[in-house]
């Protein structure tokens, strides 16, 4: 099937939003809130296909999640559905290192209220989960989360930051460069295949909830609410199964179970 946005809108929890700031920001949360990120694919060696029917049947028909190809991937024809202008950008990973690696994320710049926003509902971390204004530096608060888009001159990028115990963390940087459908392709199979590419040796699923932040990194699993974290290892496969299905809504079949556990080193338990 191609995209379906009614199956979309169903998948996602709410109604038709209207392009305006206001929908914009209803649609990334909704989507954030109800889809989880997730590599389980890219860890098991399976290249995720960025087809828009490929992505109905795995992420809608299938309820699984996806990582931010997939992801960003879905969003976008949702962007188009509703007539937003947008540009896709390829943003460089930081996780709070001072430079990059390659531009291995995809999240776009979308014009919505007569402005420029950053909207992103692929990344695999404590992001934004509302639009950020883009051509400022001040702080942008969501809810009691503080982020800012700082201009870096060395490297003419924008750097996404967000406020964490009490200095600035920054997540990513990205620059205005056209995308093309090729880097995402490219991107997509680094992603999964290059072995010095974090998604490709270890678990990630994570999920913005009415509750807070909710993340399974290999076997550890993570509840954020205000500020505090508090951690669970995951001990055997029964665990994870449980985990995912309560945390994340995620359901896999009993072969991608096993395969999951065993790349986990995780017992039947």
């Amino acid at each position: 099937m191609s995209f379906d946005f009614n199956a979309y809108l169903n998948r996602i929890g709410i109604a038709r939003p209207e392009p305006t700031l206001a929908g914009l920001s209803a649609l990334q949360q909704a989507q954030l809130s109800a889809i989880p990120f997730e590599n389980i694919n890219p860890l098991l060696g399976l290249l995720p296909d960025l087809e828009p029917a490929a992505l109905m049947d795995k992420i809608v028909a299938s309820r699984r999640g996806g990582y931010c190809f997939e992801l960003n991937g879905l969003f976008e024809h949702a962007l188009n559905e509703l007539g937003f202008a947008y540009q896709p950008i390829m943003a460089r990973v930081r996780m709070g290192r001072s430079k990059g690696g390659p531009r291995l994320h995809l999240g776009f710049i979308v014009e919505a209220d007569d402005e420029s926003w950053l909207v992103d509902v692929g990344f695999g971390g404590p992001s934004h989960y509302r639009p950020l204004r883009l051509g400022t530096e001040q702080e942008q608060m969501l809810d009691h989360n503080r982020f800012r888009l700082r201009l870096e001159a060395e490297s003419g990028e924008t750097v996404l930051e967000r406020q964490q115990d009490g200095d600035w963390f920054a997540l990513y940087s990205f620059d205005r460069s056209r995308v093309q459908r090729c880097d995402l392709e490219a991107a997509n199979l680094v992603c999964t295949t290059w072995d010095q590419s974090l998604l490709s040796q270890n678990l990630l699923v994570c999920r913005n909830t009415a509750a807070g932040w909710v993340q399974l990194f290999n076997t550890n699993f993570s509840q954020f609410r205000k500020g505090e974290q508090v951690s669970t290892p995951v001990n055997s496969r029964a665990h994870l199964c449980d985990l995912l299905g309560e945390h994340f809504d995620i359901e896999l079949t009993d072969e991608e179970l096993a395969r999951l556990a065993e790349r986990l080193a995780l017992a039947a338990g």
